[in-house]
């Protein structure tokens, strides 16, 4: 993993204000964001104001979180959920929620931002989210759901799931993804600080490593595949990557082959089938914890959608 982390091909100065404050947990509730006090994941260090935004704006179950590992090989230091400003300032990208939902108000607070959109055929990402819902809809129920009151917003506002009698029901999860898509088709129209990939298309990872004006022969870019070819890889990659680890210990992690096509580089493929963890399985110093503290404590932007 580079130390470089903080390089960027573009800069901005954003200003931040807020006082809504937020607390509690995330979608299928780590121990990050559960006891953020104790995450080893970046969380304190200072933030640099002096960075490019990128956001990913694609729905859950479109590869969000294959995309979110990619760029953190790519050294950017990278949240999966943001519920705080600071988790905000410390991240180079920021996926799911509060993104899809929060694309336009985003777009306000950091104007150089540069957004992702992923896009998933409707046979495949239908039942992918009937299943997550299965397993998420407890938890976002408005009193007693123990999920981040963002994360509730989120999708209340995208899946209507508190005005819907079945929110799993097929015909509404088409209607919710076909109208996320026309919206933000409709928002970023003609914009070149926005891009659409579907991660399963070949070479998709080349477009968006160049889309990002990052470097397509990095020698880290094996290691996205190697640590991420399937559960049983990322379970054991706090074996192979620890946070505390000296550089020589990294060193010795070796990669196996790119994942390449004739087209260029490819996403790995996470989060397959029923597996909605992959994400906190996958140890890397670059991550960033969604409920990180800093001056105004865990509070978050003020804007309403």
């Amino acid at each position: 993993m580079p130390d470089n982390a903080n390089n960027s091909p573009i800069t901005t100065h954003v200003q931040l204000t807020g006082n809504a404050k937020h607390t509690g947990h995330s979608q299928i509730a780590t121990p990050d964001e559960m006891n953020p006090e104790n995450s080893n994941t970046l969380c304190s260090e200072q933030a640099s104001v002096e960075k490019q935004k990128v956001f990913i704006i694609g729905l859950p179950r479109t590869g969000t979180t294959s995309v979110s590992v990619a760029l953190l090989e790519q050294g950017l230091k990278v949240a999966h959920m943001a519920f705080t400003k600071q988790a905000f300032m410390l991240a180079d990208a920021i996926s799911d929620v509060p993104c899809f939902s929060d694309y336009r108000q985003l777009d306000g607070l950091f104007p150089q931002a540069k957004f992702v959109y992923l896009e998933r055929d409707m046979a495949k990402w239908v039942p992918s989210m009937q299943m997550l819902l299965g397993k998420m809809l407890p938890h976002l129920e408005a009193k007693s759901g123990r999920f981040h009151p963002i994360m509730k917003r989120s999708f209340r506002h995208t899946f209507a799931i508190d005005k819907v009698t079945d929110p799993a029901d097929e015909a509404h999860l088409i209607a919710c993804y076909q109208r996320h898509q026309n919206e933000v088709f409709a928002y970023f129209h003609g914009r070149e600080d926005f891009i659409t990939l579907d991660i399963s298309h070949a070479g998709s990872l080349s477009r968006l490593l160049q889309f990002l004006g990052l470097t397509t022969d990095c020698p880290t870019l094996g290691q996205v595949t190697d640590r991420a070819l399937s559960d049983s890889q990322i379970k054991s990659a706090p074996n192979q990557i620890s946070q505390e680890g000296t550089s020589q210990e990294k060193a010795a992690v070796q990669p196996l082959p790119v994942n390449t096509s004739e087209h260029g580089l490819d996403f790995p493929k996470l989060n397959a089938g029923t597996h909605v963890a992959a994400w906190h399985e996958y140890k890397h110093p670059n991550k960033v914890n969604s409920n990180s503290a800093g001056p105004q404590s865990r509070k978050f932007f003020d804007y309403t959608l």
